[in-house]
């Protein structure tokens, strides 16, 4: 597989989803194929058949290999479902020396702090994030590399998870034969996909609706402040339809894409659907004000959830208002007059978000939909990460070549001390989901 290439593999409740892609000449990303199937081991997020989510793994995977003419050797894949929970903490190192400037080494040692929290158990840190930090007191400063001062505190958000959950995906896409090359939040990917930079910073909610899970990411001022997963989504609604209205899932999935809506208003009442009877039975008559009414109950339960979560982020405050609102995404938020119910109980700008962000114009119209935010997000995901890698081993070369000039020279030795701790600083400073990306492959390779 070439370099340039990524592929990103959203493991969801209802479906699997295998995406390759590529940067063009003008920085955007180029879907070159996609393969989906349907999704059988794993329930609100959570792998719960191995075997199952293998098979379905290999067939999304060969469909997009088909398509794209490419073999597909590693993957970035999506962490959600309903073992993710996050916390605010703060916390605090200080420095033994107030004379020298705080550099990355002070803040990795504020992060390695954060990581010894005591988690339940059976839970693991995800994600740290660094919110804002205060340098001998002194607040809301976003960048304190380079400042003078004996006492560095932050704000952080932390995103725990079930370990276990985490290595049992790692597990299926090793035992599908390909190598996991990087692990990412799904809320996250899906807020890369479809926000601007502009709605980031003026503050903004993304709720994807997902089959299984609902993921929820607040960002303000570029930063992001809150993520919450909700254990129901799409599915929950099609099960209320199935037992509202006595009819199989095939035929209650079809329904709701199809007739649903989630105002109960627009039906009238001599609307009807006709539905086939199961092997030789009479047809079944179903009336679109009742399968809109189904819908709406369920619907307004998850948005209040959603809701509620927002509120505990504090959105009511001058400082934390949302001014760019909500952004839906997902499979769920094709639902029929969504937007209008979610502005209606939240009283909150609503758009609904489609990943063609930062997708090369001309992309596939089915490419561009809201269920496919979460795999657009995590292909921008692994070309981030493919390019990261290049920068780093440019710069070790350099090095190498500095090495190499300075040998000889005894006062040139110190100066290729500086550079080369200079230049292999990037290197050092990876992201928890690196970290976290090596240590379940480090355990995979333990179990084996």
């Amino acid at each position: 597989m070439e370099n340039n290439i990524a592929v990103g593999l959203d493991i969801g409740t209802t479906k699997i989803v295998a995406m390759i892609g590529r940067k063009n000449e003008y920085g955007k990303v180029e879907i070159l194929g996609i393969g989906r199937s349907k999704s059988l081991g794993v329930h609100r997020g959570v792998v719960n058949n191995i075997t199952q989510t293998i098979k379905s793994i290999q067939t999304a995977v060969q469909e997009a290999e088909a398509a794209a003419n490419e073999k597909i050797e590693g993957v970035t894949v999506g962490i959600a479902g309903q073992h993710i929970r996050s916390l605010q903490h703060s916390d605090y190192i200080t420095r033994s020396n107030s004379e020298t400037v705080i550099d990355e080494d002070d803040i990795d040692r504020l992060i390695d702090q954060v990581h010894k929290l005591v988690m339940l158990p059976g839970e693991e840190i995800i994600h740290v994030l660094p919110q804002e930090y205060k340098v001998d007191g002194q607040a809301e400063i976003t960048e304190p590399i380079g400042m003078y001062g004996g006492r560095l505190e932050a704000n952080f958000h932390v995103v725990v998870g079930q370990v276990a959950s985490i290595r049992n995906v790692g597990r299926c896409i090793k035992t599908a034969l390909l190598d996991l090359e990087g692990i990412t939040l799904e809320p996250l990917a899906s807020a890369n996909a479809v926000l601007s930079q502009e709605e980031k910073e003026a503050g903004v909610a993304l709720i994807d609706i997902g089959g299984g899970t609902t993921d929820l990411a607040i960002f303000k001022d570029g930063i992001i402040r809150h993520t919450a997963v909700i254990p129901f989504g799409g599915n929950v609604i099609t099960e209320d339809i199935k037992e509202g209205c006595s009819i199989i899932e095939k035929h209650a999935e079809l329904l709701k894409t199809k007739f649903g809506s989630a105002w109960p208003g627009e039906n009238k009442e001599n609307e009807i659907v006709s539905i086939p009877g199961l092997r030789g039975r009479e047809p079944k008559e179903i009336s679109l004000k009742n399968l809109s009414k189904i819908i709406h109950a369920r619907v307004v339960e998850i948005v209040e959830q959603v809701y509620l979560e927002i509120k505990n982020y504090g959105h009511e405050e001058q400082k934390k208002k949302l001014i760019a609102g909500i952004v839906l995404t997902g499979g769920g938020a094709q639902l029929k007059h969504l937007k209008q119910l979610v502005e209606y109980i939240t009283g909150m700008d609503t758009r609904i978000g489609f990943p063609n962000e930062h997708l090369a114009g001309g992309s596939d119209e089915e490419i561009t939909s809201p269920l496919y935010a979460t795999a657009v997000g995590l292909v921008m995901d692994g070309l981030k990460r493919n390019e990261r890698k290049k920068t780093e081993e440019l710069q070790e070369e350099e090095i190498v070549l500095e090495e190499a000039e300075t040998e000889t020279e005894v006062e040139g030795e110190e100066q290729s001390q500086e550079t080369v701790t200079e230049t292999t600083k990037p290197k050092r400073r990876r992201s928890f989901l690196d970290k976290l990306t090596e240590s379940v492959r480090d355990f995979l390779d333990k179990v084996e």
